[in-house]
């Protein structure tokens, strides 16, 4: 079970200043959700912001934000197609979120705005589920978090893969338990499948970003990991060249 947020945002912070060219101050979030990561970096001096194309989302992302004294600054917008206002200095998407796009063009769409969104030198880091070809794959994975008499579990397990269209329809259960409540909400998703070759050969597509490193979901920066075959859980550093 993975817990949030503090090891992630560790990781990033220590991601910036191992394998960034240029100093990191400006840092934004494609498909930001509630803000957790986007928070914890603006109160450690970042400039933070993101977007997100659920408009509810945005809204609780950025009374979040002014909660803690951050500027509310979450927008609604497509990961798809983009441009900032200001080129940052960092990105990062680590909970799969990239695979939402649904084709190889929209893919491309997206990496070409994220190199357009940042700086020579500024990184991107992106996390996801790559399908492994060798080994055994696991298809149920729970995050957890507490804040006082607040928790939240999550699951999210794979009911079904077409491997042909590259289509991997998943369930999704958010458990969110106070001492007067309990909710459970639940929705499908489809995700876009790729293996660490299918990766490897859509980043070679686009020459403006190097991989600098990469992880996985253990966010030990002390320890690469390898990407290959058997990889399932994959977080890739690129670097704007």
């Amino acid at each position: 079970m993975r817990t949030a947020s503090g090891e992630e945002c560790q990781f990033l912070k220590g991601c910036f200043e191992r394998y960034a060219g240029r100093p990191v101050r400006r840092v934004f979030e494609p498909a930001c959700g509630s803000g957790r990561l986007l928070i914890r970096l603006g109160l450690s001096g970042f400039e933070v912001s993101g977007f997100d194309l659920n408009r509810h989302a945005v809204q609780y992302c950025n009374a979040r934000l002014t909660r803690y004294g951050l500027p509310p600054s979450a927008v609604v917008r497509d990961i798809e197609d983009f441009r900032l206002s200001r080129r940052a200095d960092a990105a990062f998407n680590l909970i799969s979120s990239f695979q939402y796009l649904p084709t190889e063009r929209s893919a491309l769409r997206h990496l070409q705005s994220m190199v357009a969104s940042l700086a020579r030198g500024g990184l991107y880091i992106i996390g996801l589920q790559l399908l492994p070809l060798r080994g055994r794959r696991i298809a149920l994975e729970k995050w957890a978090g507490r804040r006082g008499p607040l928790s939240v579990t999550a699951r999210i397990w794979t009911k079904r893969i077409e491997r042909r269209s590259r289509r991997e329809l998943c369930g999704l259960s958010v458990n969110v338990v106070t001492p007067r409540r309990r909710l459970t909400i639940t929705e499908d998703m489809i995700l876009r499948t790729y293996t660490a070759h299918q990766m490897r050969r859509l980043l070679r597509k686009v020459s403006q970003f190097e991989v600098a490193a990469t992880y996985d979901f253990r966010y030990d920066l002390a320890h690469p990991a390898s990407i290959d075959a058997r990889t399932q859980d994959a977080v890739y550093v690129l670097r704007r060249r």
